[in-house]
């Protein structure tokens, strides 16, 4: 080969190589962003969610006895997400992203002395996140204002919940000269001396599951009908719980409300013969359904 083709070959060669390399540059390189004119306006779109599986819900249904009536969905209203708080902290412990025990308080009245109703809820929420600690305070015929005494709520600040559950009403719409007004400054009373020490903790009024008022017949027959006045506690710690958004689980609606809650507990045999107080497999179901609750709060707050 002579040194004249030699050096076209070597010159075909060499512009071969700069044409493989500017193809690609063109083809393998994301091109340049051409930055905006000054005067431009710019399109500023939602930041980005936390991504939030499925995976992260609990299966939770409690069944009913049969004679139920009238029953609606269950669950805590919160409007104001003040809850948010408290769920992230159950997802954090679901999740294994924390080892911190959650404190939650449930105070009230008989129906919490009994501590089936507090204890079941308790448990239920234990086995499914672990380090929970629910703690029950519960007087025999308190009322909002038996937990305005100064021991009380040194107990409820020395607590330090992360969560209070406040249980009262049944003891309010007893008395038959029940004042709807004085009942709701009652509640404020109690929340205002509570907010002094613990600001910022969550809380979730439940309302009365209903009972009914005896009275005799000419006969002396003790005879009972359903008290007319649960109705209007449960509209008052309803529209506290509103004004002072604060979160509520309306167990008495709920479960049939004015037309059928009496009569769902009673005809199922889950009431005492005092009509007031209940038998424990009612306590236990209620417990049941408090859990239930917060779980529907639960899943709905890991899925948005």
């Amino acid at each position: 080969m002579t040194k004249d083709v030699r050096m076209k070959r070597n010159r075909m060669i060499f512009l071969l190589c700069m044409s493989l390399l500017f193809a690609l540059k063109v083809f393998s390189q994301d091109s340049i962003a051409v930055p905006p004119r000054p005067d431009a306006r710019l399109t500023i779109w939602g930041g980005l969610r936390e991504y939030r599986s499925a995976r992260d819900t609990v299966e939770a249904t409690v069944l009913l006895p049969d004679c139920f009536q009238e029953v609606a969905c269950n669950r805590i209203e919160d409007e104001f997400n003040v809850l948010s708080p408290v769920l992230e902290k159950m997802r954090d412990l679901r999740m294994g992203a924390s080892t911190d025990t959650l404190r939650i308080l449930h105070i009230g009245d008989s129906h919490v002395r009994g501590r089936i109703f507090p204890n079941t809820t308790g448990e239920k929420l234990t086995e499914v996140f672990g380090p929970i600690k629910y703690i029950e305070m519960g007087v025999n015929g308190a009322t909002n204002l038996t937990f305005t005494h100064p021991m009380r709520l040194q107990a409820i600040v020395e607590a330090q919940p992360d969560l209070l559950v406040v249980s009262f009403g049944t003891n309010e719409s007893h008395n038959k000269r029940y004042n709807p007004n004085a009942h709701y400054r009652q509640m404020d009373e109690l929340m205002t001396l509570i907010r002094k020490d613990l600001p910022e903790v969550p809380v979730i009024f439940t309302t009365p599951p209903g009972s009914y008022e005896s009275f005799r017949r000419r006969n002396r027959r003790r005879t009972y009908s359903i008290n007319p006045r649960t109705v209007m506690a449960v509209d008052i710690i309803r529209r506290y719980a509103h004004e002072h958004k604060m979160a509520v689980w309306d167990m008495y609606t709920i479960l049939g409300g004015e037309s059928r809650a009496c009569k769902n507990w009673k005809e199922a045999g889950l009431m005492r013969p005092d009509h007031v107080h209940y038998m424990p497999d009612a306590y236990a179901l209620q417990g049941e359904l408090l859990f239930e609750a917060i779980i529907n709060a639960y899943n709905t707050y890991v899925t948005l």
